[in-house]
């Protein structure tokens, strides 16, 4: 998740007094107005919980009305603060810091707790209709999910809650996975259209878990109803044999037999983004990305019109960075950005291993940037949960005195210290092949632009391996 304060408001409180308002945005999109008063209460207990020592460095308070410098500045630290949380393996897991975010969210959108439906699709397009709170977490929505189709609790890891945009021609595009620290009613009803949907969808990536899945009627129909879904979207390639072999299947009513022959099938279990653009095999290249089976998949079309195709394995990114900037949007013009005629641009930029001892740069720009990052993430969570000897039910989530619980097993998937960054007066090395097994070099360094509200934002990689000019 990208946190953000890229503006303040001046707002009226109460006897007619004025403040000033922080608005904190995550990947672009604004999720709370707070004050300053109310970080410094968070920062506070945060730190009686935590310490000092874990806690990052918090602006000071000023006795004085500040300036509008001031309140710029104080715009850009409390932004590093609440990067630096959220970052923080120990920090931005924490049910304090998720609960702060969870009750600013539903005081900014002033929706009162009560009793509510809230639908909630499934992938063969059917909507389960569930009776929630309003001030209900992600975790009690999919609870209140499984309940309503049985899945069993021991299955309910499995599975995760999307936000999904779905197009005029009924394509999906992926947003973001519902996160912890968010409330789904109050996250589907603040976009205010009807475009948006609630997605429920398996989480993991390894194909093996599927028998997990299948072995359970509920799990059976949820993943035979996706992978379903998939083939009839494009995003799992199928030949005619293939596709008379399924269609005979589905007559039968076979559903796992359907759903092994879908696992054999090219980008079985891949999340497939919308076309964006790319610096790879050169700069401004159109492509369409797919995740899964640890990777990103590129489609890439060339300038010459010609159509390649490559994968970049998860185990062979040492880090990867989402940034995130304001640019005017285009008329013309080249006046300064405003808030009425910005949008955000997000990059999603990792350093690759190609060779032993030669690591490159590859930058997607894509407003999906954020779940690509998502699902980077979940990857490299998956590979070391199992490195470790756990297995994905462990990695299931449970209260434990009214905080979030996480097993030993899943202990060992935080997020490594940050790297350096890297170095933008790397050489420029570019080898290409029909396959794209090398990519050009692109060297990024920390913005200096005011408009630049990443911060350094790295996601270290325990999953990375090194690997020998023999292994491309």
């Amino acid at each position: 998740m990208h946190f953000s304060i890229p503006e303040t408001e001046v707002r009226s409180g109460e006897n007619g007094s004025t403040y000033v308002a922080y608005n904190i945005h995550v990947n672009g999109v604004l999720h709370c107005r707070v004050r300053y008063s109310q970080l410094l209460g968070l920062h506070e207990q945060i730190k009686k919980e935590y310490g000092s020592n874990v806690v990052p460095a918090f602006p000071p308070k000023k006795i004085f009305t500040l300036t509008p410098a001031e309140v710029e500045q104080r715009r850009e630290q409390l932004e590093k603060y609440m990067q630096a949380v959220r970052q923080d393996p120990l920090l931005g897991a924490s049910e304090m810091f998720n609960s702060f975010l969870r009750k600013a969210q539903q005081e900014t959108q002033q929706i009162p707790t009560e009793e509510v439906a809230l639908d909630i699709c499934l992938s063969n397009g059917q909507k389960v209709t569930v009776n929630i709170l309003t001030s209900d977490q992600t975790e009690d929505v999919l609870d209140a999910v499984a309940t309503k189709l049985d899945l069993p609790d021991d299955l309910v890891g499995y599975f995760s809650l999307f936000l999904v945009r779905e197009g005029v021609d009924g394509g999906l595009t992926f947003v973001r996975k519902l996160q912890e620290f968010e409330l789904p009613y109050v996250s589907i009803t603040s976009l205010r259209s009807s475009e948006f949907h609630i997605l429920l969808r398996k989480s993991y990536w390894d194909m093996a878990y599927d028998t997990d899945v299948m072995d359970n009627r509920v799990g059976l129909n949820l993943l035979y109803a996706q992978t379903v879904s998939d083939i009839e979207r494009g995003w799992i390639l199928v030949n005619k044999d293939q596709h008379r072999q399924l269609k005979s299947l589905q007559e039968k009513g076979s559903k796992k037999e359907f759903i092994h022959l879908g696992q054999t099938l090219k980008y079985y279990g891949y999340i497939k983004f919308d076309p964006c653009i790319t610096d790879f095999p050169e700069k401004g290249c159109q492509v369409i990305v797919s995740a899964g089976n640890n990777e990103l998949n590129f489609h890439v079309k060339l300038p010459n019109e010609q159509m390649k195709e490559g994968s970049f394995k998860v185990t062979r990114m040492r880090c990867w960075r989402v940034t995130s900037s304001q640019v005017p949007i285009a008329n013309g013009t080249t006046n300064p950005c405003s808030s009425s005629k910005c949008e955000v641009k997000l990059e999603l930029a990792f350093e690759y291993l190609m060779s032993k001892d030669r690591l490159q740069w590859v930058t997607i720009t894509s407003q999906q940037a954020i779940m690509m990052s998502i699902c980077l993430q979940s990857m490299v969570d998956e590979l070391m949960v199992k490195k470790s000897g756990g297995s994905i039910k462990k990695m299931l989530r449970k209260r434990h005195n009214g905080s979030i619980h996480r097993p030993d097993s899943q202990q060992a998937v935080k997020s490594p210290p940050l790297l350096d960054s890297p170095d933008p007066n790397r050489e420029q090395i570019v080898k290409l092949s029909t396959k794209l097994s090398s990519v050009s070099l692109r060297g990024i360094s920390a913005s200096n632009s005011a408009n630049d509200i990443s911060g350094n934002d790295f996601h270290g990689n325990y999953a990375f391996e090194g690997i020998g000019d023999d292994d491309l």
